[in-house]
């Protein structure tokens, strides 16, 4: 699967990537060498980041469909249980 960035999000980023030049490298880096820098990252690195947001986002729903009968589970057929408790304590 190939990740695709949106051109704003695309932008900002390669703006981002000049100005980590411009204050933490020797030189700075121009507007087409940041382009082909962000591709890399993406191409190379996207994908391991990619796979660990789904794998984290898989744990979490395995989670709460486990626990489905603790979060949502109704007892049944308790109306009447419920009238016996009141005239209990009515009587008291």
């Amino acid at each position: 699967m190939k990740i695709e960035i949106p051109q704003q999000a695309r932008a900002e980023a390669i703006a981002s990537l000049q100005r980590y030049f411009e204050e933490n490298m020797s030189e700075p880096i121009g507007n087409l060498p940041a382009g082909v820098l962000l591709d890399f990252f993406v191409e190379e690195i996207g994908p391991m980041i990619y796979n660990r947001a789904v794998a984290d986002a898989q744990a979490r729903m395995a989670t709460r469909v486990a626990d489905l009968n603790g979060e949502l589970w109704a007892d049944e057929f308790q109306y009447w249980p419920g009238v016996e408790a009141k005239r209990k304590n009515r009587r008291k």
